[in-house]
């Protein structure tokens, strides 16, 4: 439910309702994705932007602001922008764009391309300067946009520094980049100093920040007023809570931020997933089997323990169907602690003899080392093993 002072007349003087988004991410490409599934993906990117939009119709929002990374690269495909720039034209309100490290405003930029400047409908408008931008009467957005992918100095300090309060207009800064008390890079020269943008807010410089450039929705320092939407769909395993938009209600004395999940994709990690028998891979199985939303789903599993080659065919199995149906299904190599042991049982019932048995006995010895040699007889083992158990007959 909307707060109270929310419900007073949206275009009102100084109250801004809008939607805060970034990092789009558009013509990401995603190098464990198969062909079909990556043309997915990329669905997911556009019908995001309409998702966008209905929340902005429905939730009665003046604008919609997208902080920076809206394309992959600026050496995006003509098709890519065009998808995009049809999607954009669905939104019923004005739609601003800033560029940022991936997209930034430089010689070869998007923004400039004929394919951008051509098909851009008149709702869309890419924040070109740290120029307060008016939308209406009381209502300012001051973009910070990147003009190179190395800017070296803090966008938001040196847009901010040039602000004076101002009384009866809400002011909304636009800005991307990594925020000081959360980059592990301590060195870079465009990290945005969180006292300072702090310090802008609580003179009335600025009313609200919005930020893009982290992929996780994540509130920064205690005002209330800066906040990371993260990326609406997401894009890697590392994302703590990707997936959403935001709705802020804003004014001088009040802030109100409602997340809006917008995401139909998820990448999901099972770490040390334990197999030593039987009972453990039909656990695996029906785990798998039990998950949602295969088709958007791209899974990492992370293993531990010892299989003989009995199980880890059956392994091989599972995860080759598994393949079938989830979007990507990958086996982290770096965290994955399942050694292979072949077992005597494991070749008592499969009858071999002759040039078969002398050549499965000098597998298992080489089975028994380490190295790429072994880990190659393991896997021969493995899938004589296999199609062995396959050739049986049923009953």
């Amino acid at each position: 439910m909307a707060p109270d002072f929310a419900a007073r007349e949206v275009r009102g003087v100084s109250l801004a309702r809008f939607v805060h988004s970034g990092d789009w991410q558009l013509g990401m490409k995603r190098r464990f994705l198969g062909e079909e599934a990556q043309a997915r993906f990329d669905e997911a990117r556009f019908e995001a932007i309409r998702r966008i939009g209905r929340v902005a119709h429905e939730e009665s929002c003046e604008f919609v602001v997208v902080c920076g990374d809206v394309f992959e690269s600026n050496a995006i495909d003509r098709r890519t922008v065009a998808r995009a720039l049809e999607a954009l034209a669905e939104v019923r309100v004005p739609v601003y764009l800033l560029p940022g490290n991936h997209d930034p405003l430089d010689g070869g930029s998007v923004y400039h391309s004929r394919a951008f400047r051509d098909g851009a409908p008149s709702n869309v408008h890419v924040l070109e300067s740290a120029q307060p931008l008016t939308v209406r009467p009381g209502l300012e957005i001051v973009g910070m946009p990147w003009m190179t992918k190395r800017p070296g100095r803090d966008l938001v300090a040196d847009a901010c520094e040039n602000l004076t309060p101002t009384r009866g207009v809400t002011r909304i800064g636009a800005a991307h980049g990594a925020v000081d008390t959360l980059s592990p890079d301590r060195d870079d020269p465009a990290r945005i100093a969180l006292a300072s943008a702090e310090a802008a807010l609580a003179e009335g410089r600025l009313h609200f920040l919005a930020l893009g450039d982290r992929h996780s929705r994540t509130e920064v320092g205690s005002t209330s007023r800066i906040h990371y939407a993260g990326a609406p769909e997401p894009t890697d395993f590392t994302e703590i809570d990707p997936g959403f938009a935001l709705v802020i209600d804003v004014d001088p004395d009040h802030v109100v931020v409602q997340p809006h999940r917008i995401a139909t994709w998820r990448f999901e990690r099972r770490r040390g997933i334990p197999l030593a028998n039987a009972a453990d891979l039909d656990a695996l199985e029906v785990t798998l089997a039990a998950l949602p939303d295969k088709g958007r789903t791209i899974l990492r599993l992370d293993f531990e323990g010892t299989l003989d080659l009995r199980g880890m065919a059956r392994l091989d199995a599972l995860l080759e169907h598994a393949r079938d149906l989830f979007a990507c299904i990958d086996v982290w190599e770096p965290d994955n602690d399942l050694a292979v042991l072949p077992a005597d049982a494991d070749f008592d019932a499969l009858g071999l003899s002759g040039f078969a048995a002398r050549a499965t006995a000098r597998l298992r010895a080489q089975a028994a080392g380490a190295g790429e040699a072994a880990d190659a007889a393991r896997d021969a083992l493995a899938l004589l093993v296999r199609l062995a158990a396959s050739a049986e007959p049923a009953g």
